[in-house]
């Protein structure tokens, strides 16, 4: 009888077990990053508060595709990217990275929270929650005449500056050189894992110039 009310007690205890794991929360798969500095689409809205943003921008995001890409503002990313940004991230979709959970970040408005900035030498910092070593940086603005009332396409992207064999911490900065732009303008980032991963993550940083 002893021997049964043993099992009976292990068994329970399995149980609540199994069913406080059920209901505590789970941390995301791919929690990586994304810019700080200035900051991207993902990181302001995640900043304004997924369930109560409270620019327009941010509520339409939200609107268009739910709170959950904010609260994971560290993954815009691809799994299989392997530098192969283009061919797998269609124009219109480089701010979500082409994925539906992000689609919020691709709604083509001219009222993105944006910070001004001037032409010249600038800071940027990324902010990494999963830091991962041997990675590549890449940075690209907007060409001058680009429309932000409409979706950004490859063809919009002017190269600035890449970084190779960066060991990022949490958070990493680094001096890039911006061309001569007027208005609005988008600062376009590409974290490209070298080593031991193809993936690839995404930002969209709204930028004004002085």
């Amino acid at each position: 009888m002893q021997a049964r009310h043993k099992v009976a007690a292990v068994a329970t205890s399995l149980i609540s077990a199994g069913s406080l794991l059920a209901i505590l929360p789970t941390s995301p798969a791919m929690a990586h990053g994304s810019m700080s500095n200035p900051p991207s689409r993902a990181y302001v809205c995640k900043q304004e508060g997924p369930e109560t943003p409270k620019s327009a921008a941010c509520k339409a995001a939200v609107a268009a595709a739910g709170t959950q890409a904010f609260y994971d503002w560290h993954e815009v990313s691809r799994l299989e990217a392997g530098g192969r940004h283009r061919q797998i991230i269609p124009d219109g979709r480089l701010c979500g990275a082409g994925r539906d959970k992000y689609r919020g970040l691709d709604l083509a408005r001219s009222d993105w929270p944006a910070t001004r900035i001037s032409s010249g030498s600038l800071n940027v910092t990324y902010h990494a929650t999963a830091p991962h070593s041997n990675s590549n940086f890449e940075f690209y603005i907007t060409r001058e005449g680009w429309n932000p009332s409409g979706p950004l396409s490859w063809s919009d992207l002017v190269h600035i500056k890449t970084f190779t064999n960066q060991n990022p911490t949490t958070f990493t900065n680094w001096s890039i050189n911006v061309p001569q732009r007027s208005g609005r303008h988008i600062l376009f980032s590409i974290w490209q894992r070298v080593q031991g991963s193809t993936e690839a993550f995404y930002t969209c940083s709204d930028v004004t110039f002085s």
